[in-house]
């Protein structure tokens, strides 16, 4: 007795070789048994695809700051007065005095009052830089050229997190006089890579009491069971535990717990059979339809006809007979034509197991377009023999 391919699987028959024939026929069979072993699931997504660890996640910053340096593209200062506020207060800071009530008499067309934003990622350090993007907040023309002045970005809590400064890159140009202008792109949003230096850094605890916890990006029962059961198969029963369909709770094992970093990237590798709700996604306003593979339809008879309702508006004129006092009169007429084509009944025999092809098939057999369709999974929905969720944007 001898086993073949004992690394393919533990529960893999042992076969007798009595012969040559055998032998080659069981060489067959268990490379076979293999590559179906070997191919993945075709549902199947890591688990740094569908969760993600609870308090790792990015913070919001904003700031507001003056573009320098601008061509004559700036903000009208009669217009836009908290640019013209700004740059009094800058002034200020740096020890230039203006008198308040001349104000109104400061023309500056080289300046531009912007918003900046940025996504402060987690675990970043001080010292480390982030990308910002920059977008006008007055009436400037153009922010191409210009050059960002040190500007304090703050979190929600009001507390600075980082200090962006730097020339701006827009991809785009705006020029023209009174008569014409020339554009490309959108001159009045830019960024600047690696524009903001991170201040200060959050806290960002991982592993706390010696648990994580991961949040479904798609909430669903059924893949929050797989997630849980294939880490315990890896891990050992007990390790993770489904505590709602959007939350896994997962135990830190002892032999991990020096290194967490280590048992996450383990645990975010993992493949686990993914599931969602049957649900038809359609857009009225573009005539899109997104149909997921496990949406079902039950046997229905489903007519579509066009209808087209015709009015048209003509006139005519009544003139009196010469020397008979009478009046012009101008007589409206309406014409209405309806026009109606066959409308075809096609029976939609949905068996079960049907695939998404059967059912555009058998759709575009009734010929209709695709708002027609829209209207018809509404009215398929409202019978009740659509199986699954109608999503319309």
């Amino acid at each position: 007795m001898a086993k073949i391919f004992p690394n393919c699987s533990s529960n893999f028959t042992t076969i007798s070789l009595v012969s040559g024939m055998k032998s080659s026929f069981t060489l067959l069979l268990g490379l076979i048994f293999c590559f179906f072993l070997a191919v993945p699931s075709v549902n199947a997504a890591r688990i740094k695809d569908l969760a993600q660890l609870h308090g790792v996640r990015n913070n919001q910053l904003l700031g507001y700051g003056l573009i320098t340096g601008l061509n004559g593209t700036g903000d009208d200062m009669k217009k836009s007065i908290f640019t013209l506020q700004a740059v009094y207060n800058m002034m200020t800071r740096h020890g230039i005095t203006i008198n308040p009530d001349s104000l109104a008499d400061i023309k500056l067309k080289n300046v531009a009052a912007v918003m900046v934003t940025g996504t402060l990622p987690p675990f970043a350090k001080s010292g480390s830089t982030i990308d910002i993007q920059v977008s006008s907040m007055g009436d400037s023309k153009s922010l191409a050229g210009g050059t960002l002045l040190m500007t304090p970005m703050v979190g929600p809590d009001g507390k600075v997190y980082a200090v962006a400064q730097g020339s701006l890159s827009t991809g785009s140009f705006a020029f023209g006089g009174k008569a014409a202008q020339v554009q490309k792109n959108h001159p009045t949003v830019g960024s600047i890579s690696g524009g903001a230096i991170i201040e200060r850094s959050l806290a960002n605890e991982l592993g706390t009491g010696g648990k994580l916890e991961y949040q479904m990006r798609n909430a669903d029962f059924t893949t929050a069971a797989n997630m849980a059961e294939v880490i315990n198969k890896r891990f050992g029963q007990g390790t993770a535990f489904p505590d709602t369909s959007g939350t896994i709770k997962v135990a830190i094992p002892s032999q991990f717990k020096e290194d967490v970093v280590d048992f996450i990237a383990t645990v975010e590798v993992l493949e686990v059979e993914t599931d969602s709700v049957a649900r038809v996604v359609v857009n009225e306003r573009t005539g899109t339809i997104v149909m997921g593979k496990d949406v079902r339809l039950a046997t229905v008879a489903v007519s579509h006809g066009n209808l087209s309702l015709i009015i048209r508006e003509d006139t005519s004129v009544s003139q009196p007979n010469p020397l008979s006092e009478g009046q012009t009169v101008i007589i409206p007429k309406t014409k209405a034509t309806v026009v109606e084509d066959d409308g075809q009944l096609v029976l939609l025999d949905m068996k079960k197991g049907v695939s998404i092809g059967e059912i555009a098939n058998a759709l575009n057999a009734i010929g209709a377009t695709p708002r027609d369709l829209i209207a018809i999974f509404q009215a398929i929905k409202a019978s009740g023999s659509l199986h699954g969720e109608l999503v319309i944007l």
